[in-house]
């Protein structure tokens, strides 16, 4: 965030019994956030964790805008990254991995000669359905919806949608091959042919 920002950047401790959530946060029952979770809520921004969803150790919401859901149930891993100026939904039951990164805003690319911190932020609402599993270290990037039980594998980057029940793995994210559908090797050098 920039330094002139009107976030407000709110550390929470991890003390015995109730939090007190910043302004912008709504916390249903059952909601456990580990140690040194961090919000940056603007006026006017939102927050909503739904009932029995858990955020793991020194993840962050970063709302300058726009809403942030995570439904009942969801399960964010610890270092996890949310940053909103739109829309960000996050449905039940969904896990997520360590370092996972969602994201609702980017930078155009339109002019090269343009420094990309003086571009325009272009942003896209984020979906991401009930039950999907995303792995350590993947990434939904702007306008990127991941369809109910889809799984993102370790460190791939979602840059189109995913369809529901999907795997896909990869940068950028896409289905794997069947077995039977890749080539066979053969090392380099030889001529043999079985």
């Amino acid at each position: 965030m920039s330094a002139g920002s009107t976030l407000r950047r709110v550390r929470i401790p991890a003390p015995p019994g109730r939090r007190r959530l910043p302004s912008g946060v709504e916390a249903a029952a059952g909601v456990r956030l580990g140690r040194a979770v961090r919000f940056a809520v603007a006026p006017g921004a939102r927050v909503v964790l739904g009932p029995g969803c858990r955020i793991g150790d020194r993840s962050r919401f970063e709302v300058a805008s726009g809403e942030v859901h995570v439904g009942a149930g969801a399960s964010l891993g610890e270092r996890c990254v949310v940053t909103a100026r739109e829309r960000i939904d996050i449905g039940a039951d969904v896990r997520a991995g360590d370092d996972v990164l969602l994201t609702d805003t980017t930078r155009s690319i339109d002019d090269v000669e343009l420094p990309l911190r003086l571009q325009d932020l272009v942003t896209a609402p984020v979906a991401v359905g009930e039950g999907a599993t995303l792995g350590a270290r993947s990434c939904v990037l702007p306008g990127v919806t991941v369809g109910a039980r889809a799984v993102l594998e370790a460190g791939s980057v979602a840059e189109h949608d995913v369809p529901a029940q999907a795997q896909v793995v990869g940068v950028p994210a896409r289905a794997p091959r069947p077995a039977a559908a890749q080539r066979r090797r053969r090392p380099r050098g030889s001529d043999r042919r079985d």
